[in-house]
């Protein structure tokens, strides 16, 4: 017979090759933990749009006559802007994940997180809300970068729904003054 007590709820973490660093990064990590190609993508993808209009226009002129093509242009700006601002989140958010290589950016949440262990200081930031609200933002913002593109939902909450365990940091931070104790 067959068991009627399925789990209807997804895992809250997705199966990854590389090590998850934060299931629902806040926006200064994520723009702190950005890698310079990030950037340079990013730009790519801005300029991408202008230009391509700008050569259309030159091939195939539109003649919509004076001042016509002024507007457009800033038009094609704003959506190349708008993409390339969505490839560089989207590219930094997917390290935090682990959907691609990230030893870069894990070494670098270590060292934050057992900093701020260090100094007695919470490891995501204190928030001004009621425990409540953080566990609804995390829940709504949860992975959320994967549905980008359809809805723009970015983690500006301050909460402790992370997806990792955070012993790891503590740990770490013991070794450390325990080295520090014996050098």
């Amino acid at each position: 017979m067959a068991s009627t007590n399925t789990a209807i709820v997804p895992p809250k973490r997705a199966p990854t090759d590389h090590p998850l660093i934060d299931s629902d990064p806040h926006l200064r990590r994520v723009f702190g933990y950005a890698r310079p190609s990030d950037y340079a993508v990013a730009g790519g993808m801005a300029t991408a749009s202008p230009i391509a209009f700008w050569v259309m226009e030159r091939v195939s002129p539109s003649h919509v006559g004076r001042g016509g093509f002024a507007p457009v242009m800033r038009l094609a700006t704003a959506v190349g802007l708008i993409g390339g601002l969505h490839i560089f989140y989207q590219r930094s958010c997917r390290r935090f994940y682990g959907f691609t290589e990230n030893a870069r950016e894990v070494d670098m949440d270590m060292r934050e997180m057992v900093d701020k262990v260090k100094q007695g200081q919470p490891l995501y930031g204190t928030s001004g809300v009621s425990s409540y609200i953080q566990g609804v933002a995390a829940r709504n913002s949860r992975y959320s970068e994967l549905f980008i593109h359809v809805l723009p939902w970015i983690n500006i909450v301050n909460h402790d729904q992370h997806g990792v365990d955070t012993a790891k940091y503590y740990q770490q931070a013991e070794r450390e003054l325990e080295a520090e104790k014996t050098a």
